[in-house]
């Protein structure tokens, strides 16, 4: 299985998209401001649910927000169980203020 995710971002929204053997099999949307990147969607096409693909996403959302010094709201439920079950990364949530 060929894996590559790659970055599209139009002003302050994006989406990462999750490509399998050629084909574009998922979305990871997100918008940026105020120095946060709020993650508003996961999803993964049902014939490849369960692969761990959604992970995969969220992983390089998460990074990404990281490397550019950016809070993370996890407006998604998936992106929020993503960051329940991965306590390493809790530092990336942004704090109400």
């Amino acid at each position: 299985m060929d894996i590559t995710i790659t970055d599209e971002r139009h002003g302050a929204t994006g989406r990462y998209h999750l490509v399998v053997d050629g084909d574009d099999v998922g979305e990871l949307d997100y918008r940026d401001g105020d120095g946060r990147r709020v993650f508003t969607h996961t999803g993964v096409r049902p014939s490849l649910e369960g692969q761990g693909l959604a992970a995969q996403l969220v992983r390089r959302g998460l990074d990404d927000a990281r490397e550019e010094g950016l809070e993370v709201v996890p407006q998604c439920s998936y992106v929020a169980a993503y960051l329940a079950r991965h306590p390493e990364d809790t530092d990336l949530v942004a704090t109400t203020d």
